[in-house]
């Protein structure tokens, strides 16, 4: 993943916020702190990639699922089954 330089203008409370993560967590500067800041409230707007070894695994379990069970469908008693053991 690459990084990219960016000169941002915040104001004084976003500065203190910054700030504050940056403490909280050890950080070692504020740019760090944005980033930990979009790690922990960056998928409640945007979600987030995911590799495509983790898309391929993804796939192959749901094919061997459906290959080993097919396409059935359960009734809500029989779900109430496995929840209730």
């Amino acid at each position: 993943m690459g990084s990219a330089t960016l000169n941002l203008q915040v104001d004084d409370y976003t500065n203190r916020v910054l700030g504050v993560i940056k403490e909280t967590f050890g950080l070692r500067d504020k740019s760090q702190a944005l980033k930990k800041f979009a790690d922990m409230f960056g998928e409640q707007f945007v979600h987030k990639e995911i590799s495509d070894e983790v898309a391929k695994e993804i796939i192959n379990d749901s094919e061997a699922h459906i290959k080993k069970y097919g396409f059935r469908k359960m009734s809500f008693a029989d779900i109430d089954k496995l929840v209730q053991g």
